[in-house]
Parts: C-alpha cells; sequence; structure tokens
C-alpha cells in the first residue's frame, strides 16, 4: 500500500465522512445498474406481450359465426394474458420504486457533503480549507462532484418514471423501440458520469493512483 493509501485509511473527521460517501455513492450506482438491467427485462417483456396481444386481435371482417366459436378461448386468452402483463407492468413498477429510494439516499449524502462544506467554511472562512482533504481535492470540489451526480440520477429517474407510465399504454411498435432504448442506454448518464464518479474513488483512495 502507498503511503498516500496508508494516510487515507486512517482519516477522520470530515476527510473520513468524504471518504464513506464516496463509497456509498459506489455501491448505490451499483444497485442502481442492477436495477436497470431487470427492468429493462420486464419493460422488454411487457413490450412484447403488446406486440403478442396486437397479433391476436379478432380482424373485424370476420363473420359472426366464426367470432362466436372462437370467442371463448380468445376471451380466455386475453383475461391471462392481461394478467401476464399487469404482472410484468407491477415489477416494472417495483423496480422504479426502488431507484426512487436509491435518489432520495443520492440526496442524503450530497446533503451531508453539503455539511462538511459548510463545517470547513465556518472553521476556515469563506474559502474553506486551503489544504486538500485527501490527494488533491478541496471540500468544495467533493460537494460539487456529487451534486453533478444527484441532478445526473435525478433526470434519469424522471425518465424511468416516463417510460413506466407510458410503455404499457402505447400501441405503435416505433415508440416501444424508443421506449426501450432510452431505458437501456440512460440518456441522462453519459460516460462522464461514470467518469466523475471514478474521479471520487481515486481521490479517496477507493482506487489506486
Amino acid at each position: 500500500m502507498s503511503s498516500s493509501n496508508t494516510k487515507l485509511s486512517a482519516v477522520t473527521g470530515s476527510a473520513r465522512k468524504i471518504k464513506d460517501n464516496a463509497a456509498d455513492w459506489h455501491n448505490l450506482m451499483v444497485r442502481w445498474d442492477k436495477l436497470n438491467n431487470d427492468g429493462f427485462q420486464f419493460a422488454t417483456n411487457i413490450v412484447n406481450m403488446k406486440n403478442s396481444q396486437k397479433e391476436h386481435q379478432p380482424v373485424d371482417d370476420f363473420s359472426s359465426a366464426t367470432v362466436s366459436q372462437s370467442s371463448a378461448p380468445a376471451v380466455q386468452q386475453q383475461t391471462a394474458g392481461a394478467a401476464e402483463l399487469q404482472d410484468e407492468c407491477s415489477k416494472l413498477q417495483t423496480v422504479v420504486d426502488q431507484m426512487v429510494v436509491i435518489v432520495a439516499k443520492m440526496e442524503h449524502l450530497t446533503a451531508i457533503q453539503q455539511g462538511v462544506q459548510d463545517l470547513e467554511e465556518f472553521q476556515f472562512g469563506p474559502e474553506g480549507r486551503t489544504l486538500p482533504l485527501c490527494h488533491s481535492w478541496r471540500t468544495k470540489e467533493f460537494e460539487e462532484s456529487s451534486r453533478v451526480l444527484l441532478a445526473a440520477f435525478r433526470q434519469e429517474l424522471k425518465l424511468k418514471q416516463t417510460v413506466l407510465q407510458e410503455l404499457a399504454h402505447t400501441t405503435l411498435p416505433d415508440l416501444h423501440m424508443v421506449y426501450l432504448s432510452c431505458w437501456l442506454h440512460q440518456p441522462f448518464l453519459p460516460a462522464q458520469t461514470r467518469l466523475a464518479l471514478e474521479a471520487l474513488l481515486l481521490e479517496t483512495g477507493h482506487r489506486p493512483l
């Protein structure tokens, strides 16, 4: 272990809170990624079920006799399909609910970081501590990093909630594909978001320099 990492392993006070926050950010983002993968599978199932229902809808110009003969099995199939679709929608709702909890925890981490920043300004003046707490960042840079991450995940959560609300009610296949693509690729969490986390982990000693 390097001397800098040895130093960071024994930190206390503000530096310890910042290091613990960085670890929590990492753990929350790992949980988010797992939920995103699970949610994409549920969303895909919903789209496949919607497409299957559309394919099995009766054609209007069937004769009344044909419709009468096939109506009972068709109704049973539609009922079963509706139940399965509702089940997948409930699973997707659970995923989004868990994402709401994660963002709430991210808000708590950001509030803690703001508290550390306020304490530093109270102790050392408006500019805060002049020496870095860990490797090179000042306290304000940790607070700014947390705010950037929180803003990105808040926006992505709003997108997930929109997909949840619209996916099962949309009948256009192209729109289904747009929703699935948005869920999978997470446009509000670009590569810069991951880099921000990596920088935070490097600075706090959770990643080797």
